[in-house]
């Protein structure tokens, strides 16, 4: 009697989690990012944000929280209640930070992965004027005989940990000068405040059509569409990659009948072509994969950075 007992309330639990979520979103769903506005995890927010507001017919706000790194918003969507009406989208410092700062107020389990997204490259470039660095080997080589100072959109990003990788491999002294996001950076690149730098690829395309920008290379394993004549690391240093990932997640406790409709309508958006060419024009892969695999790819990539950071030695108190 027990057992009957517990499979009709299991089975009833269930029942009342899809019909919770076949009228979801009843209300204003918020997309809460952990960066400033302007940067690219916003804009691919906004891009999403949009086409889930048409689907819903509900609006879909997103909600900047920066600060300490991406963990200020993190830990608000983590305390967030898990009814499908507060969402993150995040980047790789997700999956980073939990090893470089002892405390950032969340951890991954308090998160139920919905969907990656995508995926998009970092470049390093250098202003115009440096012309003692034209390469990643030129650079690598006279960090040897000086610490070279390099521009990150801030702790943790993908800029960051592109250059703790190169830094574990090739043994280069780079010393990360850290700005509150990708627009700050990329000022500074342009301003030689810093004369090299980790960034965002689609400033650097159109900057360097100016001639106000020199990319030096990319850190996917293949050159990009948009940046041809620009080598990849890898091409150099073989097997490195450094994707920096855009993904939705949802507080632990939020129900898996909204995960899954987050999910599928997520990935709905992504396939509008107008949405996918526009963001595929900013060197954004798109890849929508399920709530499963996402789950394995936050895991693998947890350990991937976990490893580099200590053999960097990168700790943040």
């Amino acid at each position: 009697m027990k057992l009957h007992a517990s499979v009709v309330a299991l089975a009833s639990c269930a029942l009342l989690s899809s019909a919770y979520a076949a009228d979801y979103p009843r209300k204003p769903v918020r997309v809460i990012v952990p960066f400033a506005a302007g940067g690219p995890a916003d804009v691919v927010a906004r891009s999403v944000a949009q086409k889930l507001s048409e689907r819903w017919q509900q609006p879909v706000v997103v909600d900047n929280r920066g600060g300490a790194g991406g963990n200020i918003g993190t830990a608000l969507a983590a305390q967030a209640q898990p009814d499908g009406y507060t969402l993150l989208l995040t980047t790789s410092v997700f999956m980073a930070n939990p090893s470089l700062y002892r405390k950032t107020g969340y951890e991954i389990r308090d998160f139920a992965p919905v969907t990656l997204t995508g995926t998009s490259a970092t470049a390093l470039s250098r202003h115009p004027g440096y012309t003692a660095v034209k390469s990643v080997q030129d650079l690598v080589t006279l960090s040897k005989s000086e610490a070279i100072p390099y521009a990150s959109p801030g702790i943790g990003t993908a800029g960051h940990l592109a250059a703790e990788l190169l830094k574990t491999i090739t043994k280069a002294n780079l010393q990360q000068v850290p700005y509150k996001g990708a627009g700050p950076a990329m000022t500074a690149l342009l301003g030689a405040e810093v004369r090299v730098g980790f960034t965002a690829v689609p400033p650097v395309v159109s900057l360097s059509r100016s001639g106000r920008l020199v990319p030096l290379a990319v850190t996917s394993l293949k050159r990009l569409s948009v940046l041809p004549d620009t080598p990849a690391i890898a091409e150099i240093y073989p097997g490195f990659q450094v994707d920096n990932m855009y993904g939705i997640l949802a507080p632990k406790g939020t129900p898996a009948a909204i995960i899954r409709k987050v999910h599928e309508d997520t990935v709905a958006a992504l396939a509008d072509p107008v949405l996918r060419k526009r963001l595929e024009a900013d060197a954004f892969e798109v890849v929508a994969n399920t709530p499963e695999q996402f789950t394995r790819f936050i895991s693998e990539e947890f350990t991937k950075w976990a490893k580099v950071i200590k053999a960097a030695g990168a700790r943040v108190d």
